[in-house]
């Protein structure tokens, strides 16, 4: 049988939606649209940059739980509300992504908070399944 768990950040929306910062579903690991919130404070930056840096802190949080790293990422989309907040952040995604080069998408559209500026979802694929059985 297929291991299929769900990792939790923490997130007041996660309560309250209904949701999982990330579901791992034997080596395929699906991280949920994450924003730029301190989830430990339910606080966030004013600007897009740091909003992406705390977006790829709780992804790569949560891929850590999971059994992988930003290595291990096949797919990537990128939601902003304001398609000039894009580039900005390029350099910051270059770091996390430019050497994995996984899919990646970028769309404008609006988040569920206007103080969100930008959310990143990924998609990951751990090389080395965990042990299953004795």
């Amino acid at each position: 049988m297929t291991e299929r768990h769900t990792i939790l950040s923490g997130s007041a929306f996660e309560e309250q939606i209904g949701y999982a910062r990330a579901v791992v579903d034997g080596d395929r690991v699906h991280v949920s649209g994450t924003t730029g919130f301190d989830y430990t404070t339910m606080t966030i930056s004013d600007d897009v940059v740091v909003q992406a840096e705390q977006c790829l802190r709780n992804i790569g949080a949560a891929l850590a739980e999971a059994g992988c790293t930003f290595a291990d990422v096949v797919r990537v989309r990128y939601l902003l509300p304001d398609r000039a907040d894009f580039e900005p952040c390029w350099p910051l995604l270059r770091r996390h992504f430019g050497e994995v080069r996984p899919a990646a998408t970028m769309l404008v559209c609006g988040l569920a908070d206007p103080r969100m500026k930008i959310e990143i979802e990924v998609d990951a694929r751990r090389r080395t399944p965990p042990h299953e059985g004795p």
